[in-house]
């Protein structure tokens, strides 16, 4: 196993033995680039466009608080524990046939979820989706490092921007106008079509290697432990407060059961021979910020798009597909925020600045967002959730580009569904926290304004002050009470998850910038094989490799380093 220390490692061999194989044309790059991105646009998509309707779903079928907030973590449960295993099965067998069998998953779980009769249903077949997303998430990042170069990235993040900001934009508008029109329902069924577009275009346009021939060694046990240990805090987070106390019994026997599973975990990956998550991995010191700072990341990404439909729905009385067009301004914050500031990295091979102006809006959209009220002024509210957006924005991506930068290129999948994993945990473990957080302190609000007016709090219907209220049907006082709890409740939440953010910049903060490569994946494994170098050794870190083209130029009297004319120098 490679080592992945704080050195920044360089995945290429010294070049002197063959030259680097021909870089991909710009055309050649789209081609290959279109199976991908319609691959993660049917994953976000899948996410996105139940986000407006989940109030009207949850209604339909008669759930609580508890059931909303399930929906949305059974998902990404199975995201967060399925993430590192697709990223080790990257690193081992074909990349392209693992990318298509999360598309069947995918289509297979969307359909049984819309044909679902009970939110009890619905959750387990969230919970399969959940799967195929989490391999869609850990492929697509790997395999567009596979045919971009760090360095050139960011002339086609304006694609990949322009991809997620239409699937999380109009995802929640198709699933309002569905919601509102022929049903609910139809947000499963609408995404299959392109599930099977996305198999046949990757079949079509994305050609890489055959994978070297190597045996492969599936580490169960660990894959088993670190499923069962994440598994059991998120289940934790959930369920402390609301089934058990947070000071109990039962929630130290969760918590710490939990935890032993997971030092479990740590002991079985130290000896595996191919381990899920390579232990060696935490040594990369860029790696381990990227990490940390994608929990926060997370934690603005999911709890946002999912609490932000509630407010808008039972907090401002919005249609589902009104309040979807009420998420454009964050989305478009996101978008023009990552593709703007892709560019200008792409020129420039910079890059830290931009993460840390990113981190400083997260935190101050995330604090503004926590000021809002049930009858704050729309526009002001489309103005915090656009720099909230762009905060993201100038994060998400580069986050990745960072780590991947100083990756091993045998440990690419690996690392990067490292970070992916970690991002999706937060976002889990924030809807979780805060899902838990918002039903408790809604409920006091309900109970304390219908007293105070007199009112019998089971006048909200059969679920009391647990179930989520249908607007429509509540005389006018009750509706004012539902409206100002969901609006402080939803407010209150982003309050919590600034100090969060504030992790985040720090990460950034200590971050070390590192020149970025010139060549992708298949370029750099195509000079591997070249110079002859063998599975699983190491190929040296970055001032090496520069330090020995050097040298081979000076030898020679001719050429230049590999990355190609005007490669940046550390």
């Amino acid at each position: 196993m490679t080592s992945t220390s704080d050195t920044r490692t360089a995945p290429a061999a010294a070049g002197t033995a063959a030259p680097a194989a021909p870089a991909m044309t710009h055309r050649q790059v789209l081609e290959s680039l279109s199976g991908i991105l319609l691959g993660m646009f049917v994953s976000v998509l899948a996410t996105s466009v139940v986000s407006s309707s989940l109030p009207r779903i949850i209604t339909d079928l008669q759930g609580s608080q508890s059931a909303f907030t399930w929906v949305v973590t059974a998902t990404l449960l199975t995201t967060t524990v399925s993430t590192p295993i697709w990223g080790k099965l990257a690193d081992l067998v074909d990349r392209k046939t693992l990318i298509q069998v999360a598309l069947v998953i995918s289509v297979v779980s969307s359909a049984l979820a819309g044909l679902s009769q009970s939110t009890g249903q619905l959750i387990g077949m969230r919970a399969l989706q959940g799967l195929g997303a989490g391999g869609l998430t850990a492929l697509g990042t790997v395999l567009i490092a596979d045919i971009i170069s760090p360095r050139e990235r960011g002339r086609y993040m304006g694609l990949m921007g322009a991809v997620m900001a239409v699937a999380m934009v109009g995802g929640p508008l198709l699933g309002g106008v569905l919601t509102d029109g022929p049903g609910w329902r139809w947000n499963f069924f609408v995404g299959l079509p392109l599930a099977v577009a996305a198999i046949v275009v990757l079949q079509r346009t994305l050609h890489l290697p055959r994978p070297e021939r190597r045996r492969v060694r599936i580490d169960y046990l660990g894959a088993l432990l670190i499923s069962v240990g994440v598994a059991g805090l998120l289940l934790w987070v959930t369920f402390a407060g609301d089934r058990f106390d947070w000071v109990s019994g039962a929630s130290a026997a969760m918590l710490l059961g939990s935890l032993v599973v997971l030092v479990l975990a740590v002991l079985v990956e130290r000896r595996a021979a191919e381990p899920v998550i390579p232990l060696t991995l935490f040594r990369n010191r860029t790696l381990v910020l990227a990490v940390v700072g994608s929990i926060a990341v997370g934690v603005s990404m999911f709890g946002t798009s999912v609490f932000l439909s509630q407010y808008m729905q039972l907090a401002r009385g919005q249609s589902p597909t009104m309040s979807g067009v009420m998420t454009i301004p964050m989305i478009a914050g996101l978008f023009l925020a990552s593709t703007l500031v892709g560019q200008v990295i792409s020129r420039t091979g910079r890059y830290k600045r931009f993460m840390v102006l990113g981190g400083v809006l997260q935190v101050v959209g995330l604090a503004l967002m926590g000021t809002i009220h049930y009858d704050t002024d729309f526009w002001l509210v489309g103005l915090y959730m656009a720099v909230l957006g762009a905060g993201v924005g100038m994060l998400m991506q580069n986050l990745v580009l960072a780590a991947q930068n100083t990756l091993d290129l045998r440990e690419m999948g690996t690392g990067s569904a490292l970070i992916a994993f970690f991002r999706t945990l937060g976002g889990a473990i924030g809807v979780s926290a805060l899902g838990a957080v918002l039903a408790a302190r809604v409920q006091d609000s309900i109970v304390s304004g219908l007293v105070a007016q007199g009112v019998d709090p089971s006048a909200l219907g059969s679920g009391g002050t647990s179930a989520l209220p249908d607007l429509a049907t509540l005389p006018a006082p009750l509706r004012l009470v539902v409206e100002q709890a969901f609006g402080d409740g939803v407010a209150d939440l982003f309050l919590v998850a600034t100090p969060i953010a504030l992790v985040t910049l720090v990460a950034v903060l200590l971050l070390e910038e590192v020149p970025l490569q010139r060549r992708s994946g298949l370029e750099m494994r195509a000079a591997e094989a070249g110079a002859g170098t063998t599975a699983g050794e190491p190929t040296g870190t970055l001032a090496e490799e520069e330090a020995r083209e050097e040298r081979a130029a000076t030898a020679g009297g001719t050429g230049a380093p590999a990355g190609g004319p005007g490669t940046t120098r550390g």
